[in-house]
């Protein structure tokens, strides 16, 4: 097999080089009117039958040969098994994983508050988390036990209650290191249900699969699809695009290095972008040349070829200034600042998923075990998401409390502004509270 890049080279100092950025970073993420047509059709099906609607399904999708929804469930000794089915050196690495990944979550946590004013009107927030949470995980051949731990485990961290999984098995093929990863970070339900039926099973409920509040983790076009239908019967995490890294370098880190850590990101699809910024020419030159030299020696190279030929770049800027703007434009996941002092300009990036400071943090510690976690805003929205965290999994209710005094005096307030809009019974029920002269 021949592999060969040839990765995008553009300079800032161009006088067109926003609009081949522009043109480098578009990503359409919008299904097509099939796609959309089909997810539609799944998600009514699984509203009208039920369990019959997933069986069928499942059948039809993944090849299961399935009786009943029965076939379809595992409980929590079945992945108590996983436990004993993975190798020693799994079992402690997702355990310590986990550990990690718990620890980091736990100081998330946000906790209810009041206070109280001077005529006894309490005001606070009441922090609770959501009763039900459903966990999406791809299944068959691909393995991403640690998305399973990102994902349950601050549900967990939260407080929710259930967290069901659903986790497609083409053609009866179960993956044991994932059941492990849910039985270590506390999935109470699982059902070898996947796609849009899976989907809109979670947002609906059926007789066996119990309607949740939430529906986070990652999945392909019809999943993703059925999550934007379901959004608003139920939360959803994101609709995440292709996964991304840009690692912004000073010209002193191993050029070996950064071209793996482009790589790490360029092997998930080929839609994956992978870019690097210096202010370094000629930096860049080794960079692409190690590329060269790497590329062959990688598993998933056709990927990665495509990938970096596609939607990669190397760009040169003026100093490290420009570069950390650049940066900021594209508001990347995944942050990799490959410099001797990343503290310095950790101020100035205001738009990243993750940043990865210094030399010897690569994104991919990110990914498995660091702790914090690796479900990201992508595509841009790191302009106004953040990543995944227990205060997605908490709900916050306003508390509201009114000493008689307290009343009257907010009454007059609240009466001037309701006639100002012309709702009367708003001002009168406010009106009712206020104190006469005498105090009655």
């Amino acid at each position: 097999m021949t592999v060969s890049t040839a990765i995008a080279r553009l300079n800032a100092a161009d006088q067109d080089f926003a609009r081949h950025l522009d043109h480098l970073l578009s990503w359409e993420s919008v299904s097509d009117d099939a796609v959309n047509q089909r997810v539609l059709d799944i998600i009514k099906a699984v509203r009208e039958r039920g369990d019959a609607a997933l069986v069928e399904f499942t059948q039809r999708f993944d090849g299961v040969d399935a009786k009943s929804i029965d076939d379809l469930i595992l409980d929590r000794a079945r992945l108590e098994l996983a436990l004993t089915r993975i190798t020693p050196v799994q079992r402690e690495a997702l355990e310590k994983a986990a550990n990690r990944v718990r620890m980091y979550h736990e100081r998330q946590k946000q906790d209810s508050w009041q206070y109280t004013e001077a005529d006894g009107t309490v005001l606070g927030q009441k922090v609770t988390p959501l009763d039900r949470a459903g966990l999406y995980v791809p299944g068959g051949k691909a393995s991403y036990p640690s998305s399973v731990l990102m994902n349950a485990i601050p549900a967990k961290v939260a407080g929710v209650t259930e967290v069901v999984m659903v986790v497609p098995t083409p053609r009866g093929e179960v993956n044991e290191l994932v059941l492990a990863a849910a039985c270590i970070a506390g999935v109470d339900r699982v059902f070898t249900v996947g796609g849009a039926q899976a989907v809109a099973a979670l947002a609906y409920g059926t007789e066996s699969v119990p309607q949740v509040d939430k529906i986070v983790g990652p999945g392909n076009i019809y999943v993703a699809t059925a999550k934007r239908h379901v959004f608003g019967q139920v939360g959803i995490d994101m609709i995440a695009g292709p996964s991304e890294i840009l690692v912004v370098c000073d010209g002193q880190t191993d050029p070996d290095w950064i071209a793996m850590d482009l790589f790490s990101q360029a092997e998930h699809d080929e839609d994956a972008q992978a870019i690097l910024v210096s202010p370094d020419a000629e930096f860049l030159d080794r960079v692409a040349a190690s590329i060269d030299k790497l590329l062959p020696t990688m598993e998933r190279a056709e990927i990665i070829e495509k990938s970096i030929n596609g939607r990669g770049a190397l760009i040169q800027v003026r100093d490290m200034q420009q570069a950390i703007e650049v940066a900021n434009r594209i508001a990347p996941e995944h942050l990799e600042l490959s410099v001797a002092d990343p503290q310095a300009w950790l101020p100035q990036i205001r738009h990243a998923g993750a940043i990865f400071m210094g030399r010897h943090t690569s994104e991919a510690l990110g990914d498995y075990c660091a702790g914090p976690n690796h479900v990201l805003p992508t595509s841009g929205t790191a302009r106004f998401s953040s990543p995944l965290g227990v205060y997605d999994f908490q709900k916050r209710s306003s508390i509201i409390f009114c000493s008689e005094q307290g009343a009257s005096e907010l009454g007059h307030t609240a009466s001037v502004l309701a006639r100002g809009e012309s709702l009367t019974a708003h001002a009168r029920s406010a009106e009712y509270r206020i104190l006469n002269e005498k105090g009655n």
